[in-house]
């Protein structure tokens, strides 16, 4: 892999969910490696903190919704004015509300499978023009979950969703296999992020079992005993950012520490 800021010199990147958690840690790195970063989401205020430290060649595009065609098109155009054509997109945005599955209702199904699937969908193909237009080293990376892979108790909306995203990631990369642009998943574990603290207060709330005890909730799963960091997820993407990555396409990789 080649080193230093020349390594993404001349992309231009978007990344949704940029505000914090793991999108945070992907902007920065992609940012530090010679990236135009497009930071997007919902609240501005963090993007716009992020984008004031990172300073230039990087942008926050708030209000942006993931679940809105309208939204997507509006945003695309602000990131084209500011950046020029999009080479590489990083599909982050996602949400895991829990629920016993019989418990679910449509209202919550709908807004799991729009937020987390059609999203990808749809931002994927609004960015596809861009896409081919910078042909070779163009690069669609969608941020999944282990919960793509396997099935996880009460969250089966995500894991449906994520299943498909994984889905349309193969199903993807074989279409556009001869043009250069690789699409690939990465799939997280249970990782340190404000979205699991959040969950780990609510069980402290909800069950009276100390943080350590709720903590161990999501750390039994990894083999390693642990949550993943942002930053273990950002360098896998990174990694198929770059130009060492041509060779793969349409993979999910698990960045779980073992978890099967």
């Amino acid at each position: 892999m080649q080193k230093g800021e020349a390594m993404l010199n001349g992309h231009h990147a978007l990344i949704t969910g940029a505000g914090s958690g793991i999108g945070e840690e992907i902007a920065r790195q992609l940012h530090a490696a010679g990236a135009r970063v497009t930071l997007a989401g919902r609240r501005s205020e963090p993007l716009q903190k992020l984008a004031q430290e990172l300073g230039e060649n990087s942008f926050a595009l708030g209000n942006f919704d993931v679940t809105s065609a309208a939204s997507i098109g509006a945003g695309l155009t602000k990131a084209r004015d500011q950046f020029g054509a999009i080479s590489i997109l990083i599909n982050n945005a996602g949400q895991a509300p829990t629920a016993p599955f019989e418990k679910m209702s449509d209202e919550q199904w709908d807004e799991i499978i729009a937020v987390n699937l059609t999203s990808v969908f749809r931002l994927s193909r609004a960015v596809l023009p861009d896409l081919k237009h910078y042909g070779e080293g163009a690069r669609l990376i969608n941020i999944a979950s282990t919960a793509g892979l396997k099935g996880y108790s009460y969250v089966s909306g995500y894991c449906a969703a994520k299943h498909g995203v994984i889905g349309l990631t193969r199903a993807l990369a074989q279409e556009l296999a001869k043009t250069g642009i690789t699409v690939n998943a990465v799939c997280p574990g249970f990782t340190d992020t404000p979205l699991i603290q959040q969950s780990i207060e609510n069980i402290v709330n909800k069950t009276g079992r100390s943080p350590q005890e709720a903590l161990a909730t999501f750390t039994q799963t990894n083999p390693q005993g642990r949550l993943i960091q942002p930053q273990e997820v950002a360098n896998c993407v990174l990694w198929l950012a770059s130009p060492a990555s041509g060779s793969v396409n349409g993979q999910a990789i698990s960045v779980s520490g073992g978890e099967i």
